[in-house]
């Protein structure tokens, strides 16, 4: 377009892509290394997804014991870590993790999150699924909002440089390395370049590609789709996690706390189901576990019309829902109608959590030198085939300054970034959005991205088999066929969110694509990928990680040995 300003680029010595948790605990340590630190986010920081956590972070602090009256140690955490995973989880990573765990939260409470507390003035420590201490540290119902906030003020105490409303849209390579990115300014529509000694992506998950999900709108993918473009492989992608609890109608997440604090699930029949899945652990189960056994109870008849079970809670009391499940009573009075002190929660399973992402070893480093990622986007395999709840937010942050800590030492002596390469993309960035903003006709996007959210539901969900994920596939290529005539009926540069929308659905599209080969080729069920096609775990075939990389436009899988370790693959029994 003539007379088009030449796009503005701006020079840093790193740059975060992600505002949540691991983006800014990367901030903070990186700002206090000396590096020149700045974080791009597509919204202002403390609407990122973190915000939503709920029901707490896990370490082994051992301020409550366990029912033999033992104590925790990170070797349990990491057992218990490994075992949820379904042994897909590789212990190195898992050992770093849960060993840093204990001084990941401390260093939160330093730093002015405000925990829950026992009477003795120690962290309160609630039990969760999959464990076998109490251990997830918790601030009631609002852990992840809490920590964000918290996080959020130090980064602004140290005048942390934010690019707030910005979306990514590629990663700029240069001389074989990640030198920078590009990003369209939503206020203007104008994109800028900005050039780095090494990008960090905190992008999040993708559990918007499913119509049934606790994820914020903003989980679309970003990070982990230009981490594939930019040559970088996927690891692990068909392993979603289906959390057993949200709430009928909205899908709102109904937070693990409730069933930590002794919540309990019934079916029509008033019957606690659990007891015929997890005689043990009962409605403590492992989120994949409980979230099968709610679809079996309901395909089976036992559920309410309409799809779902009753989580109990009226038996705990009003003083102790009001003082440790505040947020979830408003959350169901809300959308609801439903006072939880009274009545039961009507809940079903929906998508909650991606294990899988870009590939990254235990410091966060990718394949493409410069370029790094943490938290939900990216896959250090700590999670493996199922995430126990309460490390997620244990990952993000543990991650989140290990990472930074891995970056201050491999730039050391690296020369300012240079910007030619910066700017050429962002020029071409530019030229492509024009075109896509001069489309008069064509496909809906919004359409489309329904269409796609359906598929993944009723195709790649629960519970899968080869016949209809094949369908799925090809429902997925002829959408990928109509998003190449699609358009925007807006055409302004302001604030243009049909245009974010669309860029979004591209991602998505192509990550869809390599979940399902990823979950066609995995011909097992381990974890949360159930295929009723092939019941059993196969540790001879696939007791290794997918990659999946983007090679001359086509998605090439092959398979990696999982890092064993400290606890030999078991048969799972909860």
């Amino acid at each position: 377009m003539a007379g088009r300003a030449e796009a503005a680029v701006h020079r840093h010595d790193m740059v975060v892509i992600g505002a949540g948790l691991s983006g800014l605990r990367a901030a903070i340590e990186l700002s206090d290394a000396g590096l020149d630190t700045t974080v791009i986010s597509k919204v202002l920081p403390l609407r990122s997804h973190s915000v939503a956590a709920q029901g707490g972070i896990n370490a082994s602090l051992g301020n409550v014991a366990g029912e033999d009256g033992a104590m925790d140690s990170w070797e349990a955490h990491a057992y218990d870590t490994v075992k949820g995973s379904d042994y897909l989880a590789d212990q190195d990573a898992v050992e770093v993790m849960c060993r840093e765990a204990p001084r990941t939260v401390i260093e939160l409470e330093h730093m002015g999150t405000v925990f829950s507390r026992l009477e003795n003035g120690y962290i309160a420590q609630r039990p969760f699924g999959g464990a076998m201490f109490p251990r997830t540290c918790y601030a009631a119902d609002r852990t992840g909002h809490n920590i964000l906030n918290t996080l959020y003020e130090q980064a602004l105490d140290r005048e942390i440089r934010f690019y707030e409303e910005y979306y990514t849209t590629a990663l700029v390579r240069d001389g074989g390395r990640c030198t920078g990115c590009t990003a369209i300014e939503l206020l203007t529509g104008r994109v800028h370049g900005f050039a780095a000694k090494a990008v960090l992506l905190a992008t999040g998950g993708f559990g918007r590609l499913y119509s049934r999900s606790t994820n914020a709108l903003i989980n679309t993918g970003d990070g982990v789709a230009l981490a594939l473009c930019a040559g970088v492989p996927l690891k692990d992608m068909e392993f979603i996690q289906f959390h057993p609890t949200t709430l009928f109608g909205t899908n709102i997440l109904i937070t693990e706390g409730a069933r930590g604090e002794g919540g309990r699930l019934y079916n029509s029949n008033n019957e606690r189901f659990m007891e015929r899945y997890a005689p043990h652990s009962l409605d403590l189960a492992p989120r994949d576990v409980v979230a099968r056994a709610i679809e079996e109870e309901i395909a089976a008849g036992r559920g309410f019309e309409g799809g779902y079970v009753y989580l109990d809670l009226t038996h705990l009391g009003a003083d102790h829902i009001r003082a440790r499940l505040p947020g979830i009573r408003q959350i169901a009075m809300d959308f609801a109608g439903i006072d939880p002190i009274t009545d039961p929660i009507p809940v079903q399973p929906g998508q909650h959590y991606s294990m899988g992402g870009i590939d990254v070893n235990n410091r966060g480093e990718t394949r493409l030198p410069g370029l790094y990622a943490a938290g939900e986007c990216a896959c250090s395999s700590v999670h493996g085939a199922n995430r126990l709840g309460g490390n997620s937010l244990l990952e993000t942050v543990a991650f989140g300054k290990l990472v930074a800590r891995a970056i201050v030492q491999n730039t050391q002596g690296l020369p300012a970034p240079a910007t030619d390469a910066v700017r050429s993309r962002a020029a071409s960035e530019q030229e492509r959005i024009d075109v896509l903003l001069g489309r008069k006709t064509g496909e809906n996007l919004f359409a489309i991205m329904d269409d796609l959210k359906d598929t993944m539901f009723e195709y790649f969900g629960i519970f899968r088999d080869e016949r209809h994920m094949k369908e799925g596939i090809s429902r997925l290529e002829r959408l990928q066929e109509r998003f190449e005539r699609v358009h925007v009926k807006n055409k302004s540069r302001v604030f243009n969110q049909a245009l974010i929308r669309l860029l979004e659905l591209e991602d998505m599209l192509l990550l869809a694509a390599v979940l399902a080969q990823s979950a066609l080729r995995r011909r097992e069920s381990r974890g949360s990928h159930t295929r009723t096609d092939f019941p059993a775990r196969d540790d001879e075939h696939f007791l290794a990680h997918t990659l999946a990389h983007l090679r001359d436009s086509a998605i090439d899988l092959e398979y990696e040995p999982v890092r064993l370790g400290m606890f030999e693959p078991t048969e799972r029994e909860y």
